[in-house]
């Protein structure tokens, strides 16, 4: 049975005023753990959306008191990606695979009888993906190969600056080996520079890195991600996982290759 939006959609509906600071849309995503907040005006009807990778872009853009002091006036309404791009409910989940791809976007706003009703990312179709039929494609189909690395004693704001400049939502954290350490995402620069980042480094931050083999299933993927409540993996080679990572694989990856045509989801 066509899996509709509403069956794979995340149903809590976050969102904030246009006259919000970012430092009180920076609170919200990191209270509720999410990536993204829906703009609303008074009758809650979506203006927009402002997700943690616009909020990263005001954090390093904040090199001195005067351009600090212009970002805090900054409003969610000024900075939100506008239009919020909608579905319905009732459309079916491949279709919002399809146009997340197609507009380069991570999220909907899913709508029923006109009103916001929850979002819709990459990360819940992984759900969908482990409970339906088994799929034969492997992580190395469909993985990122090129990947932001930085040494541990980083800072955070210089983390900050290069996810922004190479329109990446994390930083891999390696030794001078080139062995991962640890990984940085959006959510973690926000944790650490609700107050300005000062001298704080990525080692303070980063969390461990989860992995996974490029010959891995990409079941196993979408139920390391789910096990763990992460999105994106650390690709390593088996027989060497000290080695230099061999790319990265997201949810976003993952909806790639639900799209794809041979995919279990295009039958």
């Amino acid at each position: 049975m066509t899996k509709l939006v509403r069956d794979l959609m995340h149903q809590d509906v976050i969102s904030c005023p246009p006259e919000a600071t970012l430092g009180q849309a920076a609170a919200l995503i990191a209270q509720h753990r999410v990536h993204g907040i829906i703009v609303a005006d008074s009758l809650d009807q979506p203006l927009g959306i402002l997700s943690d990778f616009d909020l990263l872009a005001g954090e390093w853009l904040s090199v001195d008191a005067q351009s600090l002091e212009a970002m805090r006036g900054m409003t969610a309404g000024e900075l939100m990606s506008a239009p919020a791009v909608t579905i319905d409910a009732g459309a079916p989940a491949s279709e919002a695979g399809r146009q997340m791809l197609r507009d380069r976007i991570h999220r909907l706003v899913v709508l029923e009888r006109g009103r916001p009703v929850g979002m819709i990312s990459p990360s819940d179709f992984i759900a969908g993906l482990v409970e339906g039929p088994q799929s034969r494609r492997k992580v190395a189909d469909v993985m990122s190969r090129g990947l932001v690395v930085c040494r541990e004693g980083t800072s955070m704001s210089d983390a900050a600056r290069a996810m922004t400049e190479r329109r990446s939502r994390s930083v891999v954290v390696v030794d001078r080996q080139g062995k991962p350490l640890g990984v940085i995402t959006g959510i973690d620069v926000l944790a650490a520079c609700a107050d300005g980042c000062g001298e704080q480094t990525v080692d303070a931050f980063m969390h461990p890195p989860l992995t996974i083999h490029p010959e891995a299933s990409l079941q196993s993927a979408a139920d390391r991600m789910i096990q763990h409540h992460v999105h994106r993996l650390v690709v390593v080679e088996e027989q060497d996982p000290a080695s230099m990572p061999l790319g990265l694989i997201s949810t976003s990856d993952i909806v790639l290759g639900m799209a794809h045509s041979e995919s279990v989801w295009q039958v």
